[in-house]
Order: structure tokens, then sequence, then C-alpha cells
């Protein structure tokens, strides 16, 4: 695949320094990367959770009760998660892909913000919220007309208020959720799910492998605003590391794989991009 010529990275920071330094960078985002958007973050500068962890894959699959909290929750989130934009992040990762430095980016957002920044050689590891699927059919349907769905079979629950959570539903407290309608599938009434990996739920071995052979054609890896507490990212930190390429991380507190940056940033990640912001080629 050609490339285009090398950004003009002017290298006055140790990060500018590391990202001119090498042409196939594989990018692995976190949360951090979306909270100047509006998307609240799931960890403290500890790596400790800063709320109830979120719903299982075996707990929504197995329980009716899961079903209605969750989309009850949903149904609020989704209005203003749904309508959140990149910020300079995403933007800045967006004019790195443009001059042509980025092997592949591997998010583990759900939000599709790096998408609507411009980066097209994105893998949603943890999938996309934005579509929901079937269990039963694999029929796939956007996220909005379930939406629409919820409100019709739930009148007076959009106009409820509450905080946003890290994956796009609300956080409701003493609520009784036993009245709340779940719709289900339209073609074979099957149960509803997010198109995206729960906790509990194993990432799809293909999406695993697309990356990893991404990691190998890679010189370098940059990591942003993840504290990699989850094995599903962690993993392509390993894998890095004991293929010798050098890593670079953009992150507020702990991570795990702290002892194995060349270089750690700890700063919020649209302000440590900054520079790669500036005038369009």
């Amino acid at each position: 695949m050609s490339r285009s010529p090398a950004p003009a990275i002017i290298p006055n920071t140790p990060l500018a320094a590391f990202i001119a330094r090498y042409e196939r960078l594989f990018i692995l985002t976190g949360a951090g990367c979306s909270t100047r958007s509006g998307i609240p973050d799931y960890r403290d500068d500890k790596g400790n959770w800063k709320r109830s962890p979120p719903v299982t894959y075996q707990a929504f699959m197995g329980e009716a009760a899961t079903r209605r909290r969750y989309w009850a929750r949903s149904l609020i989130g989704w209005q203003r998660f749904g309508s959140a934009g990149p910020n300079n992040a995403h933007l800045a990762l967006a004019r790195l892909e443009a001059d042509g430095r980025v092997e592949v980016m591997l998010t583990q957002n759900v939000d599709r913000l790096h998408q609507a920044a411009g980066s097209d050689r994105v893998i949603d590891l943890h999938g996309r919220l934005d579509v929901v699927r079937c269990m039963a059919c694999e029929r796939r349907t956007p996220r909005q007309e379930l939406q629409e769905r919820l409100i019709r079979l739930n009148p007076g629950w959009a106009e409820r208020s509450a905080t946003l959570a890290p994956d796009g539903d609300a956080d409701l407290d003493g609520i009784d959720f036993s009245a709340f309608t779940v719709p289900y599938c339209t073609s074979c009434d099957g149960l509803l799910k997010p198109d995206v990996v729960f906790f509990g739920e194993n990432v799809p071995r293909e999406r695993v492998e697309a990356a990893m052979d991404h990691l190998s054609k890679a010189d370098a890896m940059l990591v942003v605003g993840t504290s990699l507490m989850v094995y599903s990212g962690f993993r392509f930190v390993d894998a890095a590391a004991r293929a010798a390429r050098p890593i670079a991380a953009v992150n507020l507190g702990r991570t795990r794989g702290d002892h194995m940056f060349a270089l750690k940033i700890e700063q919020a990640c649209d302000e440590a991009l900054a520079f790669l912001c500036g005038p369009a080629p």
C-alpha cells in the first residue's frame, strides 16, 4: 500500500518525537479518548471502577429483569450517547491516519467517534452501540430504530433525567423496572442485544486475529486513553512488548501496562495529541 509523506510533526515533545520516528503505528484507544465528547470513562486514576461494573453477558441473556433494567437505562442514555460528536483527540488521530502513519486503529470504544472524525482504518474491538443484534436470527438493525420502539412502548420514560454512564446507558437509582416493556425482534421475536461485547462475553476470534495481523505489520504502538485493565485490550500491548515493538501511552493515571512502555504521557488525550491538529494538507 502506498503511503503519503510523513506529517509535519515538530518533535518538540517526547510524544511528538516518538510518533515522528515510526511509519506504521498500531493505535489502541479506550474510554479516555471520548471523555471530552461527554461520554464518561470507567475507571479512576488508580484503575479502579468509578461506578458499579457494567452488566454481564450472562446476566443479560439469562435474566428478564436484567434486560428490563438495561433497556430502560439505555432508553435514557442513548439520547445523549447517540448524539455525541468527536473531540480533538479523535480528530488528531484521524489526521495522523490521513498523513499515512496508521497501520490500524483498534478501539475498545463502542461509540464510533473515530469514524465520525474521519478515520477509516478502524477495528471496533468491542463492537458498536449504534447497532442492535437479534440473538436468534442474527438480524442487525439501527439502534435509533429500537429507540423509537422503546419510547412508544414505554410512555414517559424518555422524559426522566439521569446521569450518562460510560456504556451508553444511564444511572437510575431507586426505580421499579418491572413494568418496563422490552421489544423483541420484529422478524422472529428473538431476544435483542446491543451489537457490543459485554463483560463476560468473548471478542469474536476473527476480530482479534485481524488486529494481531495488523500488529505484526506495525513498527510501534501508541496507546491512547485506556487503563488496559480489561484483558481484551491488554493482550495487544502484551503481544507488542513480546515482539519488541516500542510502545508509547497517553493516559491519566495508572495502567496495567506501565512497565511495558518506552514513554508515558499523563495528560488528557486531546491535549497530549494537540500537536497533530493543524491546517488540512
